[in-house]
C-alpha cells in the first residue's frame, strides 16, 4: 500500500492517507524512493517533540536540538513552546486564545504576573500577611513596633501615583531615608531613580504630566521602594543574587530551587552618600547597566557564584550564621510563592522559572527586592554560558520527561534522579501527607524537617517541608 502525506492546516497534525494510485507487483504495493523516505521520516518523528520559540538563544536551541526534538513554527502542530511574556498573553487571551491540548505545554502561567510584576507581588504579598493574621497564624505574629517577626521581607512600598499621600505619611516619618522608583512593568534597570526629597518626587510628577506616566494605567504605574542602605559589602561593592526558582505546579504548591545561582556585583565602591545617588554604577547590580562601567570586566562578569558567597561568609560570619540566612531565603522564596498561590492561573499545561533577585543586609537579614518571569538567557561570560545552558537542561528534564511528547496529566513529581542540579524546596502534597502543615514550631527558615539532611536514626534524607 502506497503511503503518501496529507498537507496540514494550520494547528492541525500531519496524518498518513492511503494512496489511490496502487500498482501491485507480486501481490505487494511498490513504493517510491520518496514515499520510503517520507515514510520513515515520519515514522521517526511520529515519536519526537515538535518545539517552537520566539526566543532566539542558542542555551535553549541547543537543549532541544540535543535531545533530537524537531523544530516546527507556531502555525504547525507543536508540543513544547518557549515564549516570551508577550506571546503569553495572546495564548491565553480571551479574544485571541486557544485551547491547548494535552500534549502540550508551555514555560509560563498565565498570570504569572502576580508575582512578577512589582506592585503586584507587594500587593498579594500583603493580602496574604493580612490572610494569615486573620487565621491568627503565628507566621503573622509582630513585634512591640508592629513589624511582622516572621513576614518582613519585602522592603516598606507604596504604588504611585494611587499611594502618594500614605507614601508622604510615612516618609515624613524619617525624612533622611532614601527611597527607589521603579517602573512596575520593566526590567534590566530601566526607568530607576533614588530620591531622598520630596521635591523629587513632586518633580517627577510635574514633568511627568506631559508623558503618560501620571496614567493610572498598570503599564505605567511606579512602585517606591525603602532603599537598603545598608547592604552587606564583598570589596567595599554591593552585590544582589540571582536565584532560579522552577514551580511545576501552584495547586498543590511544589517548587524546586537551583542550586547554581550567583551574586551580581557592582562596578563601583558603594557609598551612601547622597551626592552619588544618581551613580547608577553604586547602586544597581543589573549586568544591563554595570556591563557599560568603565571598571566592568567582561571576564568574570561580575559575578560570583552561590557557593563561593557561602564559602566566604561561612569563613566570615561562621557556619552557622551562614546556614541561618540560607535557609531564610527559602523561606522568603516559599512563602512568596504561597502568597500568589490563591489567585495564579494552575494551568496544567504549564509550568514556570523564575529568577529571583534577594539583597542582603549588613545584619545578614536577606529582602525580596523582584521576581523576573524571564530571567536573562544572554550569556555574558563562559562560564554563564554553561550555567544557563544546565539551567534549561535540568528545566526541560522536569518539566519534559525523558524528553518525550508531553502528557499534561500526569503528577509533575518526577523521580529525584533526573533533578540535576535543582532540589525540592517545597512540596505541598508530602508536607501535608508528613503532617508538617502545622502550627509554627521553628524559626523561619529552619525547615521543620531537616532540608537535604540525614537522620541521625534512620539515615535518610528528609524533604523540606515548611509551614
Amino acid at each position: 500500500m502506497c503511503v503518501d502525506v496529507q498537507a496540514p492546516n494550520a494547528g492541525v497534525r500531519p496524518r498518513l492517507r492511503q494512496g489511490e494510485d496502487q500498482r501491485r507487483e507480486s501481490g505487494r504495493p511498490r513504493r517510491t524512493w520518496l514515499s520510503l523516505w517520507l515514510h520513515g521520516s515520519l515514522w521517526r518523528m511520529a515519536g519526537r517533540v515538535k518545539w517552537v520559540t520566539d526566543i532566539e538563544k542558542s542555551v535553549l536551541i541547543n537543549n532541544f536540538e540535543k535531545r533530537g526534538w524537531v523544530q516546527v513554527s507556531e502555525n504547525e502542530d507543536w508540543n513544547f513552546y518557549w515564549m516570551s511574556v508577550q506571546t503569553i498573553r495572546n495564548v491565553f487571551s480571551v479574544e485571541t486564545g486557544y485551547r491547548l491540548a494535552d500534549d502540550q505545554i508551555v514555560n509560563h502561567f498565565p498570570n504569572h504576573y502576580e508575582l512578577t510584576r512589582k506592585d503586584l507581588m507587594v500587593k498579594n504579598i500583603k493580602r496574604y500577611r493580612k490572610e494569615l493574621e486573620k487565621e491568627g497564624s503565628p507566621l503573622a505574629e509582630k513585634d512591640d513596633n508592629g513589624k511582622y517577626l516572621y513576614l518582613d521581607f519585602v522592603p516598606v512600598t507604596y504604588m504611585l501615583p494611587a499611594d502618594y499621600s500614605l507614601f508622604v505619611e510615612e516618609f515624613r516619618k524619617s525624612p533622611s531615608s532614601t527611597w527607589i522608583m521603579k517602573p512596575c512593568g520593566k526590567a534590566q534597570g530601566r526607568g530607576i531613580f533614588l530620591i531622598n526629597k520630596l521635591s523629587q518626587i513632586k518633580k517627577w510628577s510635574r514633568d511627568s504630566k506631559t508623558s503618560s506616566f501620571v496614567s493610572q494605567s498598570t503599564k505605567e504605574a511606579y512602585v517606591i521602594s525603602l532603599y537598603i542602605n545598608n547592604p552587606l559589602l564583598i570589596g567595599g561593592r554591593k552585590f544582589d543574587l540571582r536565584l532560579y526558582v522552577l514551580v511545576s505546579t501552584y495547586r498543590p504548591l511544589r517548587c524546586y530551587m537551583y542550586k547554581l545561582g550567583f551574586c551580581r556585583f557592582c562596578t563601583v565602591r558603594y557609598t551612601p552618600s547622597t551626592s552619588e545617588l544618581d551613580n547608577m554604577f553604586v547602586h544597581l547590580t543589573n549586568v544591563a547597566i554595570q556591563k557599560h562601567g568603565e571598571d566592568y570586566n567582561h571576564i568574570h562578569g561580575g559575578k560570583w557564584t552561590v557557593s563561593n558567597l557561602r564559602l566566604y561568609l561561612e569563613s566570615t560570619r561562621g557556619r552557622e550564621v551562614t546556614s541561618k540566612l540560607f535557609d531564610e531565603i527559602h523561606w522568603i522564596i516559599v512563602q512568596s510563592l504561597k502568597a500568589v498561590a490563591p489567585v495564579m492561573n494552575n494551568d496544567k499545561h504549564c509550568f514556570e522559572c523564575y529568577g529571583y533577585d534577594i539583597i542582603i543586609d549588613d545584619k545578614l537579614k536577606p529582602w525580596l527586592i523582584e521576581v523576573n518571569a524571564s530571567p536573562s538567557l544572554t550569556s555574558s561570560t563562559a562560564n554563564d554560558r554553561i550555567l544557563k545552558y544546565n539551567l534549561i537542561n535540568d528545566t526541560l528534564n522536569i518539566a519534559v520527561p525523558n524528553g518525550e511528547v508531553p502528557d499534561c496529566k500526569w503528577n509533575k513529581s518526577p523521580p529525584r534522579e533526573v533533578l540535576g542540579n535543582y532540589e525540592i524546596l517545597y512540596d505541598e502534597e508530602l508536607a501535608q501527607g508528613d503532617g508538617a502543615e502545622r502550627e509554627l514550631r521553628s524559626r523561619p527558615g529552619q525547615p521543620v524537617g531537616p532540608k537535604g539532611s540525614r537522620s541521625r536514626e534512620s539515615g535518610r534524607a528528609v524533604l523540606t517541608t515548611w509551614k
